[in-house]
């Protein structure tokens, strides 16, 4: 069933509360979706690095700028 809702009509706050709104209902049986095979194997290696002291860290808008870089070259 297709739904349309005027995105481009709505403030930044509606479409937050809508996301939040989606995400609560979606949540509210997380018990019965099982986490994708290769998330577990990413955060153990991800927890090795971080006991090795490889990991690399940043700040939040530092990380934003990276992602926002990366999805305009993908776009």
């Amino acid at each position: 069933m297709p739904v349309v809702l005027p995105l481009e009509k709505m403030s930044r706050d509606e479409k937050l509360r809508l996301m939040e709104t989606i995400w609560a209902d979606l949540s509210r049986d997380e018990e019965q979706f099982d986490s994708p095979a290769w998330h577990e194997q990413a955060l153990r290696e991800t927890e090795k690095l971080v006991e090795t002291g490889e990991a690399k860290f940043s700040n939040w808008d530092e990380a934003k700028k990276r992602m926002r870089t990366k999805a305009e070259k993908l776009a």
